[in-house]
């Protein structure tokens, strides 16, 4: 009886494991979302995800109390480093899209025997698209080989065995969402050696 009482005196005594809770954004504890860079994404995570948390964080008592611990000159500090702080994400957010926007896609079909091709495929990380992911689904999808590999400019293309240039073109359109005026196919024959 007294081995049983010593036994739950010593489980409530050891330390319990806390669970931490993680920004799907930024990947860091959301009380440190703010020093990430993407405070604003980050509370919108934090406010569908963890609403209890978000409460607790960005509620009007908990910023109100925040505020007060400092002094008048650091709260107006605090109010423009916030103010830069969104306005430099806004501007990086924007020029992003931007340059999204402005990314073009190019697939070559590269001839490489008389009647074998390769089709090459670069510009896709532009739009967000992981070439290692993309080579494999390709592979798969077309039943070919397909491979990531360096260009002489030091970029990362995709390269497919075989002319799927049409396949590729309504794959990129279609799946991955990106507009037709960005992708470009362009058919390359290699030179004859001499």
């Amino acid at each position: 009886m007294t081995s049983e009482i010593g036994a739950a005196e010593s489980a409530l005594s050891e330390p319990q494991a806390r669970r931490v809770v993680y920004c799907g954004v930024c990947t860091l504890p959301p009380e440190y979302c703010e020093f990430g860079g993407t405070a604003k994404k980050c509370k919108e995570w934090l406010e569908t995800n963890h609403p209890d948390l978000h409460e607790k964080l960005y509620s009007e008592e908990a910023v109100a109390a925040t505020l007060s611990t400092l002094s008048l000159e650091a709260q107006k500090r605090a109010a423009k480093d916030s103010q830069k702080k969104e306005a430099k994400a806004a501007a990086a957010e924007a020029k992003a899209a931007e340059t999204k926007a402005q990314a073009q896609i190019l697939i070559k079909r590269v001839e490489r025997n008389k009647r074998k091709y390769v089709t090459a495929v670069s510009g896709l990380e532009a739009h967000g698209m992981d070439l290692k992911k993309v080579a494999k689904e390709w592979g798969k999808k077309f039943a070919t080989g397909s491979s990531v590999t360096k260009t002489a400019s030091g970029g990362e293309e995709v390269v497919v065995q075989g002319d799927n240039s049409d396949e590729i073109f309504d794959w990129v359109v279609d799946v991955a969402g990106v507009p037709e005026a960005n992708v470009d196919c362009i058919e390359d024959k290699k030179k004859k050696a001499t």
